[in-house]
């Protein structure tokens, strides 16, 4: 019987201290209950008290026999001190590179019993058994992952999470996309070589440290998941991302979305939006366009941030557009193309715009031309 015992949080607003989380988080744990019993991962420490009244009606009065560190990020790993405390005997589970965080983390922390686990090793725990597939950079270098073989379910670490408390009803898809690109974007390589030792095996439910457990319809988040991973787009459209000093740019890009009217488009503000929403949207379409002034000679710091963002997470494959703002000397357009400059398969279209203070009859047959080139391809 597999049982989850995580926990909601409501009081954060800023997960990792950046991403913003207005339908908070959840911190997930389960127990395996068998011959033996095998807690899987902890909770953030804010929330130990209420994670450890858990256990402790799941375990009905018996002894947990192991935890298993999947991930050591102290969302997950902030509580086996507490857990310790209470079960001293229990033996903790991880892997070569698992250990020594603990004690980074844990420095006077004394455990009595560990188990050190290789990449294919089982653990028998009645009629359960898990076996365990390590996960390299998901998103850090001691994950690993559980496969408990009876029930065909995948204990998944940060894979397939969310962010979201499980008491809010929400779309997955988007928090999902936005937890993914901002966490684990910059290692879709690392999500690519795990698809590959885990094809053939046959799941059946998957059960992340975020977000909800997945029970029905396992392909359509394994193929999100595949497409985000090997930073393919997800769907035709445009993603306009800009900022804006005294208005001109944003007058800019209203000429830009009437143009572009008849096709799906999404507009940022990166001054004001969430700029981990703008960089996921970023990646789930097929073309961008970037606007900024020219600012110290460079783009204006909230556009800097965001291809910053872009280009940390290996944004490639894509169509970008430029628009540029300038009352001297606009040099906007080659600072952006100079932060694209090592990105893969980035094409940069050669119908640029130049705005020179404010829109003029030659700036808006630019963005005639840019719409018209946008649409074409």
């Amino acid at each position: 019987m597999i049982q989850y015992v995580g926990v909601n949080d409501h009081q954060v607003d800023l997960f990792e201290g950046q991403y913003h989380v207005k339908n908070g988080m959840s911190y997930n744990s389960y127990v395996i209950l068998d011959e033996k019993i095998a807690i899987m991962d902890t909770v953030d420490i804010h929330f130990t008290k209420e994670w450890l009244a858990n256990i402790h009606n799941a375990l009905n009065g018996r002894l947990p026999d192991y935890l298993i560190v999947l991930h050591m990020e102290p969302d997950h790993s902030a509580s086996i001190q507490e857990l310790l405390e209470i079960y001293p005997d229990i033996t903790i589970v991880g892997n070569a590179k698992t250990f020594p965080m603990i004690e980074q983390f844990f420095p006077f922390l004394n455990i009595n019993h560990k188990e050190v686990v290789k990449e294919g090793d089982v653990l028998v725990l009645g009629k359960h058994s898990l076996k365990f597939v390590f996960a390299p950079m998901i998103h850090w270098p001691e994950v690993m992952l559980a496969y408990e073989t009876t029930t065909k379910s995948l204990f998944s670490a940060d894979a397939f999470g969310k962010f979201g408390a499980l008491d809010v009803e929400e779309d997955w898809k988007e928090e999902a996309r936005r937890y993914y690109i901002g966490i684990v974007g910059k290692y879709g390589l690392s999500v690519q070589n795990l698809f590959k030792k885990v094809a053939g095996i046959e799941i059946n439910t998957i059960y992340p440290l975020h977000g909800p457990i997945l029970k029905e319809n396992l392909n359509y988040y394994l193929d999100l998941y595949n497409t985000w991973s090997s930073y393919k787009a997800e769907e035709e459209g445009i993603c306009i991302a800009y900022a804006s000093i005294y208005g001109n740019t944003k007058k800019a890009i209203e000429e830009l979305t009437t143009e572009l009217a008849d096709c799906k488009v999404e507009v940022f503000d990166l001054a004001r939006c969430d700029m981990a929403e703008a960089i996921s949207k970023a990646f789930q379409y097929t073309k961008l366009v970037v606007a900024s002034p020219t600012y110290n000679n460079g783009v204006f710091p909230p556009v800097e941030a965001f291809l910053h963002g872009l280009v940390e997470r290996s944004y490639q494959n894509r169509v970008v557009g430029i628009i540029e703002n300038g009352s001297w000397a606009p040099t906007a357009k080659k600072y952006i193309e100079q932060y694209f400059s090592n990105s893969k398969n980035i094409t940069i279209l050669e119908e640029a715009v130049t705005v020179k203070s404010s829109l003029d009859e030659v700036s808006k047959m630019q963005i005639e031309k840019l719409a018209c080139k946008l649409k074409s391809i």
